[in-house]
């Protein structure tokens, strides 16, 4: 796989956690604390892009999710960290770097 496709890849895994992470925070923001239903409808037409986003990966449907899923885990984390001011601690940086590696074995690693 070319560097050119990597990053790509790695573009569209980034964009997809942004839409599934944001639409689901616009829905939490209504739902839980009381918020306008006008971002529950946002939030939710940002989860059907999040559902399209994944199909322009390259990869098989089972590699690109399994993948996304290390993909959303430091997504998540960074999301927290930023909006939330959950700092993460060692062991969630640790546990990150590790869905990172797994992530780089599904997508990245050459096949024969």
């Amino acid at each position: 796989m070319t560097l050119e496709r990597i990053v790509a890849s790695v573009v569209l895994f980034v964009l997809a956690g942004l839409c599934e992470i944001g639409g689901g925070y616009l829905l939490w923001l209504w739902l839980r604390e009381g918020r306008s239903a006008l971002l529950g409808v946002v939030g939710g037409a940002i989860l059907v892009v999040y559902g399209v986003v994944p199909t322009l990966q390259p990869a098989p449907f089972g590699r690109v999710y399994a993948a996304y899923g290390g993909v959303f885990i430091v997504l998540s984390l960074l999301w927290g960290w930023t909006l939330a001011r959950e700092v993460p601690d060692r062991f969630d940086l640790l546990g990150g770097l590790v869905c990172l590696a797994g992530v780089a074995l599904i997508m990245y690693a050459p096949r024969a």
